[in-house]
């Protein structure tokens, strides 16, 4: 009988990880009957958790322990800019949707006029504002300049308020293009209401000196509360869920020995063949253990929506360096991930004849395809198929 030594991923913890075998079990029992399944619950005695009770986290504003820095109260106005950096044209879209129709006497400016010749003249030469990219900064002014918003928006608002909303979006579309860039350093708070005041003042808004005062109430979908003040007050709730994840792979990549001792000693006791079946990080686990020693009896490695392969890409696998060949004890291995899965990778092509890919689809968008795996029947006919 050939038994299967299931490895699970992060954060899986009892009584989630009783059910999750189950489902194996019976996928397994179609394609693959008689097989035995056993669980390595490395999460209970090997997994991260908070050794000094969250001792770490900072405590919320106002808590009272001595560790804030200052109150981060509603008013706050983190929340809006986090709304737009997502969407930098929100506050005119607001403005714009409230817009009478009203008619310009003959001979009278429109109220759009001098806003988009300021904006096309920044356009054209750029402007100074300290901390914000000049190429992003000319290109939003363009982009706004252009915009079908700005003429509904100038109607709706008074030319002081109007000139405010234009700065902020100006800023915040070139602020959101350095966020996507990936851009080491970001503009911070006093630097970028610095940069409105100077916009502002630009478009026809008096000097303001902070460029601070409060966003339009803006309508639409719900407000971005991550990132603000509401992640601040909930960051013991926000850590205690993800920090088993998280916490596993980070601990796994310091002091990951004690795992994969683990694994070697459950496999002692087995009788031969045996099969390693590892999900997510328990692939990554499984993989390692193999690469750093023998196991007798194990005869077949299988990874599902594993991240192995992309750590030897990158040089950040424990046991293994690329380009360093795999070793010739480790034994055939099957590589399962669905391409919606971001957290499945393929080992193939970098281990030509000693891996073997098959790529599945659960036709679910991540992140739910990376747990849809133990669902789906081509992942158990592709297993099934294969095993000693």
């Amino acid at each position: 009988m050939t038994t299967v030594v299931f490895t699970h991923g992060t954060g899986v913890r009892e009584p989630h990880l009783g059910g999750l075998v189950a489902q194996i079990t019976s996928g397994l029992a179609a394609t693959a009957p008689g097989t035995r399944l056993v669980a390595y619950d490395w999460g209970g005695p090997y997994g991260a958790r908070l050794g000094a009770d969250g001792a770490s986290i900072p405590a919320a504003p106002g808590a009272g322990t001595g560790r804030s820095t200052g109150d981060l109260g509603e008013g706050d106005d983190v929340v809006e800019w986090a709304r737009l950096y997502d969407d930098p044209s929100a506050e005119l879209a607001t403005a714009a949707a409230g817009a009478a129709g009203r008619a310009t006497p003959p001979g009278a400016a429109f109220p759009d006029e001098r806003p988009r010749a300021v904006l096309l003249d920044i356009a054209a030469r750029g402007e100074p504002a300290a901390g914000l990219p000049a190429p992003g900064l000319r290109q939003a002014a363009a982009e706004l300049a252009r915009s079908p918003l700005l003429g509904p928006a100038a109607e709706a608002l008074d030319p002081e308020t109007l000139a405010e909303v234009l700065a902020r979006a100006l800023t915040a579309t070139a602020v959101a293009a350095d966020i996507a860039a990936d851009s080491p350093v970001q503009i911070g708070g006093d630097g970028r209401d610095a940069a409105v005041a100077a916009l502002a003042e630009r478009l026809g808004a008096a000097p303001a000196g902070t460029g601070r005062g409060p966003l339009l109430r803006m309508a639409g979908r719900p407000l971005v509360r991550l990132g603000s003040h509401y992640a601040v007050r909930r960051r013991r709730a926000l850590t205690d869920a993800a920090h088993p994840a998280a916490g596993d792979v980070l601990k796994y990549l310091a002091r990951g020995e004690d795992m994969r001792h683990g694994l070697r000693e459950l496999v002692a006791t087995l009788e031969p063949p045996v099969v390693l079946l590892g999900h997510s990080l328990g692939g990554i686990i499984s993989l390692d253990t193999l690469i750093s020693a023998p196991v007798p009896g194990v005869e077949f490695l299988i990874t599902v929506g594993s991240q192995g392969p992309f750590l030897y890409e990158t040089g950040a696998l424990p046991t293994l360096a690329h380009p360093e060949p795999l070793p010739d004890h480790v034994p055939p291995w099957l590589n399962l991930y669905d391409r919606r899965d971001l957290l499945g990778y393929a080992a193939e092509p970098l281990f030509p004849g000693r891996a073997q890919d098959v790529s599945t689809d659960s036709r679910q968008p991540f992140p739910v395809a990376h747990s849809a795996y133990w669902t789906a029947p081509a992942v158990y006919r592709a297993i099934g198929e294969r095993l000693p």
